[in-house]
C-alpha cells in the first residue's frame, strides 16, 4: 500500500531522517518505534503531505506521489491521527467533527439533526460518550484524543496513520480502539501505529520498524521479538526502571487538605490530605473528575463548594497565578500543546517564564541574560532535553522534549506542591526513566508534595504510595501498599479494578 525510498529530511540543526527506506502492507497494523526524536513523526508528516522532503520518493498504491498538503492525501484515503492534539475549542464535537461533510438540505441550509445522528454514530464507534452540541474546549485531554480518532475513521480511509493514539486514554478506552483497529485491518486498511507504548506493539502489531537518530535500523515480525530485544533496537542500551510499589508516608507534615471539593458536573464531594515527600496517584478512566479536580485546586476552575488548606492555612479559590506565587502550587497539564508551551517562543523563554521575576536585574529592572541562560541550561541537562539550541523555537521539537520542558519550567519555579497531569505522554522509554527518577527525587530528597494524574497502571503502581480511584467524578477508594515484597504490582492492580467495576 506504502513504499518510502531514501526519504531524507533535514531542519536547522536537526538531521530528522537519514536515506529511510520502508514498506507497509494493506491488511496489517505495522508498529513503528524509536526515542523521541529519532523521527516518526518527521516521517508521517512526510507521507501525509504537512511536509515535502529533501530527497527520496513516496509510493502510494502502486504509484510515485508527492503530496503538497494534506488535502491532497486525504483525497486519496490517507487519515492522519496526529500526536498534538488539533480541534476547534469554541466548535461543538459535531462541528469538529463533521466540519467536511456537513449535511444540508434545500438552498444549503445545513440540517442539523441529521449532522448530530451522523456524529453520535461516529462517537459510539469510538466510544465517546459525550452530545454532540458540546463545546470542544470544554473536553479533556483525553476526550479530545477520540474525537480527532472518531473524526479520521469516519472518512473514506486506505492508510491510517495513528502517531501516540492512545496517549491520555485509560486501559478500557485503549482496549476499545484497539478492538476497533483489529476491525480496520481486517477491511483491508493499511495501518501505521506509532507509539512508545511497547506493551501495545507485542499485543496489536504484526510488523514492526525502528528508527534511532533519524535512521532506519530494522523491520520484524512482532512474533519473533521479546521486549528487551526491542528496547535494545530503539535506544542501543539496556534500559531499567525499578518497580518502587506502594509505600505509605506517615509523619511528615500535611502539605495540602482538600475537604467536600465540588464542582457540578466536574467534580463531586472530593476529599484527601497530601504529605511532603509523598506521591500521591489518581487513577480512572476518562472523565473520572481526575483533572476536573486539578483544575479546580490550581483555580483554573471555580469550585461550587468545599474547602482547601494548604501548610494548614485556609485558601481562597482564586486564580492560577495567586495560587502559584503565593502558595508554591505548580501544575503540569496534560495538554502541552495549548496550555503548556509558548510554542513560538525559544526552548528558553518556556524553561524560565514561572521565574522571570526572579530573574530580573535590581538595577536595570530587565531580566539577567547570564542568569537565565544559566538556569535553562541546567534543566536541559538535568532532563537530557534535546533541543539543539536554546533559542530553538519549541515546536520544533519532538513530542517528548516538549513534555520535558512542560515539566522542568515547574521545577525552576521551585513549587512546594506540584500537581502532575499524564507526565510521560508521547515520551520513550528513556526519557520516561529520566522523568520518574526525577519524580521520585523530588519527592524522597526534596520533601515535595506530588499529586499525580496517569492513566497508565504500571506509572502509577511504580511512583505513588497511595492511589486514589476515581469513577463518576468522585472517589470511590482509596489503594494503600505496604512495599514490593508484602504487595506484588498485580495485586494492586486488582484493589484498583475492584473499585472501577
Amino acid at each position: 500500500m506504502l513504499e518510502l525510498r531514501g526519504l531524507d529530511k533535514s531542519f536547522p540543526g536537526v538531521h530528522a531522517l537519514s536515506d529511510v527506506s520502508l514498506r507497509f502492507a494493506a491488511g496489517e497494523i505495522h508498529g513503528l518505534v524509536g526515542e523521541n526524536g529519532a523521527g516518526k513523526s518527521t516521517l508521517m508528516r512526510l507521507v501525509t503531505g504537512l511536509m515535502e522532503p529533501d530527497r527520496g520518493e513516496v509510493w502510494f498504491a502502486g504509484r510515485r506521489v508527492r503530496f503538497r498538503n494534506t488535502r491532497e492525501s486525504m483525497a486519496e484515503g490517507i487519515q492522519l491521527v496526529q500526536q498534538e492534539i488539533q480541534v476547534i475549542p469554541e466548535s461543538t464535537v459535531a462541528e469538529n467533527l463533521m466540519l467536511d461533510k456537513l449535511v444540508t438540505r434545500g438552498w444549503g441550509v445545513l440540517d442539523w439533526p441529521a449532522i448530530h445522528a451522523q456524529a453520535r454514530k461516529h462517537l459510539e464507534v469510538v466510544g465517546l460518550s459525550v452530545p454532540p452540541e458540546t463545546i470542544a474546549k470544554a473536553l479533556s485531554a483525553a476526550q479530545k484524543r477520540l474525537l480527532q480518532i472518531a473524526k479520521a475513521l469516519a472518512a473514506r480511509t486506505r492508510l491510517l496513520l495513528l502517531d501516540e493514539p492512545t496517549s491520555c486514554l485509560g486501559p478500557h478506552e485503549t482496549a476499545g480502539l484497539h478492538t476497533l483497529l483489529r476491525e480496520l485491518k481486517a477491511q483491508g486498511i493499511a495501518l501505521i501505529y506509532v507509539t512508545h507504548k511497547l506493551e501495545e506493539v507485542f499485543a496489536l502489531c504484526d510488523r514492526v520498524s525502528v528508527l534511532r537518530d533519524g535512521h532506519h535500523v530494522g523491520t520484524h515480525p512482532v512474533a519473533g521479538l521479546d521486549h528487551d530485544r526491542l528496547v535494545r533496537l530503539m535506544v542501543g542500551r539496556e534500559v531499567r526502571d525499578d518497580r518502587v510499589g506502594l509505600r505509605p508516608v506517615s509523619g511528615a507534615p500535611e502539605m495540602l487538605r482538600v475537604e467536600g471539593l465540588t464542582r457540578r458536573g466536574r467534580a463531586h464531594d472530593i476529599s484527601f490530605t497530601l504529605r511532603a515527600g509523598e506521591i500521591l496517584g489518581c487513577y480512572g478512566l476518562v472523565g473520572s473528575g481526575r483533572t476536573e479536580t486539578a483544575r479546580l485546586l490550581i483555580g483554573d476552575d471555580r469550585a461550587d463548594a468545599g474547602r482547601v488548606w494548604v501548610r494548614g492555612k485556609p485558601v481562597a479559590l482564586r486564580s492560577v497565578t495567586e495560587r502559584v506565587r503565593r502558595w508554591r502550587l505548580g501544575y503540569v497539564s496534560e495538554d502541552r500543546k495549548e496550555e503548556g508551551l509558548l510554542l513560538g517562543f525559544s526552548v528558553l523563554a518556556n524553561l524560565t517564564l514561572t521565574v522571570w521575576e526572579r530573574l530580573v536585574n535590581r538595577w536595570t529592572r530587565r531580566i539577567d541574560p547570564a542568569s537565565e541562560r544559566a538556569l535553562g541550561r541546567h534543566w536541559v541537562d538535568a532532563l537530557g532535553i534535546q533541543c539543539g539550541s536554546l533559542e530553538n523555537p519549541v515546536r520544533n521539537l519532538s513530542g517528548g522534549n516538549q513534555q520535558k520542558i512542560c515539566l522542568a519550567k515547574w521545577l525552576a519555579a521551585d513549587c512546594a506542591i506540584l500537581i502532575i497531569d499524564e507526565p510521560t505522554v508521547g515520551v520513550d522509554l528513556g526519557a520516561k526513566e529520566q522523568i520518574h527518577r526525577v519524580i521520585r527525587d523530588l519527592a524522597a530528597r526534596e520533601g515535595k508534595a506530588i499529586l499525580l494524574i496517569s492513566s497508565d497502571m504500571p506509572e502509577m503502581i511504580q511512583l505513588a504510595h497511595r492511589i486514589l480511584v476515581f469513577r463518576d467524578r468522585r472517589i470511590v477508594g482509596e489503594v494503600v501498599g505496604e512495599g514490593t515484597s508484602c504487595r506484588s504490582a498485580a495485586e494492586i492492580s486488582e484493589a484498583i479494578g475492584h473499585f472501577l467495576n
